[in-house]
């Protein structure tokens, strides 16, 4: 895949393509990516690329003519351009899927109140928002959706991992271990000691079911269950109803 981010600010996104699992998906050629700083395209003495709005109203618009130009010469038309802004789509892990399959993904980073709204009928192609709430950095909500649909593209990690993440079969990622097995009289759960892998299993989906029930209730209105999944729900709403949910630090199976 190759990405492209068109920013006024390109310092704060190199550092992400230099690092990490980015870092290696670059090496590889999984990855290819440009930076492209908008400013450059800018023809007066300053080099300005906002102004006040028409209609009057605080802070600063981005204008049209310097990152028009500086999109066509991208071949911005024809390509899917993506503008995080609060007033677009709302991001979840379907939509990284759906943008991992592109072969090239152009992004642009808005700052100030915006962009002047002819950029957007023009290019933009995907107008989405990362969570209802504001940030004042395009650049952070570009990161944010490079760094959830990249890794989905094949090669960069495995399938495993991938399997068992969050919101993977629409439910939140069980709870995770390592050693020592206690520490700060704090125990990993006697099942994940044992060693019997249908145990664990059973144990790691009652725990993404019952994290999902307890934090993120919505997600259950459309997980795809199987049998023994909504088995574990079941019991975990009649034990809720109970006000007695195990910790799973001594089941038995």
């Amino acid at each position: 895949m190759k990405i492209t981010i068109a920013t006024l600010f390109p310092e704060m996104v190199e550092g992400f393509f230099a690092s990490s699992i980015m870092k290696r998906a670059v090496e590889r050629g999984i990855i290819d990516y440009q930076i492209i700083n908008w400013r450059g395209w800018a023809e007066d003495r300053h080099q300005s690329c906002d102004d006040i709005p028409y209609g009057g109203g605080a802070g600063m618009v981005i204008t049209c003519e310097p990152l028009f130009k500086a999109l066509d010469a991208l071949g911005a038309t024809g390509k899917r351009v993506i503008y995080p802004s609060p007033s677009g789509r709302r991001f979840d892990q379907a939509y990284a899927e759906d943008l991992s399959g592109e072969e090239e993904l152009l992004f642009i980073c808005g700052h100030y109140e915006g962009l002047d709204q002819r950029i957007i009928d023009e290019y933009v192609t995907d107008e989405i928002s990362i969570g209802d709430y504001v940030i004042s950095s395009g650049e952070v909500a570009t990161l944010v959706i490079v760094d959830a649909l990249y890794r989905l593209i094949d090669g960069v990690i495995t399938t495993d991992s991938l399997e068992e993440e969050s919101f993977e079969g629409g439910l939140l990622e069980y709870p995770q271990y390592t050693r020592p097995a206690t520490y700060c009289s704090k125990s990993v759960p006697d099942v994940l000691l044992g060693g019997h892998h249908a145990n664990i299993g059973h144990w790691r989906l009652q725990k993404r079911i019952e994290r999902s029930m307890e934090r993120r209730p919505d997600l259950l209105e459309v997980a795809n269950l199987d049998a023994a999944g909504r088995k574990i729900l079941n019991a975990l709403v009649r034990e809720s109803a109970k006000g007695n949910v195990n910790d799973g630090h001594n089941e038995s199976y």
